[in-house]
C-alpha cells in the first residue's frame, strides 16, 4: 500500500531502505518517545524493521520526502487490542508539521480500511506528540497508564487518547490525498 499526501510519500519499507531507517531513528531523543524500539538501535534493528510483514489490516510506512528520502515511519499497530496509531520523525524534520500530515494520511487509510476507532498515546514527558494527537481530533480518555519502553528499559507514564466514529477521523482541514 502506497500513499500521497500534500508533502510526504507513505509507502513500506524495503530491506535497502535498512541505512536510512538508523540514519533517522538512531536518535536517542526520537528513539525515546517510542514504546518498542531498542536503544541504542543499531542497523539489525533497522533490518528488522524493515522486513516486519505487513498486515493488510494494520499497515506501517516509511514516510518520505520526495528529494530527502526517508525521514520518519507512521502507521498502525495494535495495543491492548485495539487499532493504534504510530509514528517518528527524524529530528532534523521536526518542527515542520510532517508528524501531522503524515498520521493524517494514516487516518484517511484507517478510514478506508474500516476502523471505526482508533486508539494513541504518547510519553508524559513529550507533549509535543499530545499536540498533533489532538490536532488530528484525538481526545484524551482521562487515563495515564504506565507503558514499557524499550528504550528506556522502564515502565513510563503514557497518556492515552481516542478517536471514534467514521466522522470523528476525517483529518480535515489537512489536504485529502490526491
Amino acid at each position: 500500500m502506497f500513499h500521497r499526501s500534500e508533502r510526504l510519500f507513505l509507502r513500506p519499507a524495503f530491506p535497502e531502505d535498512s541505512a536510512a531507517i538508523l540514519a533517522g531513528i538512531n536518535d536517542e531523543a526520537v528513539v525515546r518517545n517510542l514504546a518498542r524500539a531498542p536503544w541504542p538501535y543499531t542497523l539489525d534493528d533497522a533490518r528488522a524493521f524493515a522486513g516486519l510483514p505487513q498486515d493488510p489490516r494494520l499497515p506501517h510506512f516509511l514516510v518520505t520526502l520526495p528529494g530527502v528520502g526517508v525521514i520518519g515511519s507512521a502507521g498502525l499497530g495494535e495495543h491492548e487490542g485495539e487499532p493504534e496509531i504510530g509514528y517518528w520523525i527524524a529530528r532534523d524534520h521536526w518542527g515542520q508539521g510532517y508528524a501531522t500530515e503524515a498520521a493524517a494520511a494514516v487516518l484517511r487509510i484507517a478510514r478506508t480500511l474500516g476502523h471505526a476507532r482508533l486508539t494513541a498515546g504518547h510519553f508524559a514527558d513529550n507533549p509535543a506528540s499530545g499536540k498533533v494527537l489532538r490536532k488530528l481530533g484525538f481526545v484524551p480518555t482521562g487515563r495515564i497508564v504506565r507503558r514499557f519502553s524499550l528504550a528506556r528499559g522502564a515502565h513510563t507514564d503514557s497518556v492515552e487518547y481516542a478517536l471514534g466514529g467514521e466522522a470523528d477521523m476525517d483529518p480535515a482541514p489537512f489536504a485529502r490525498a490526491a
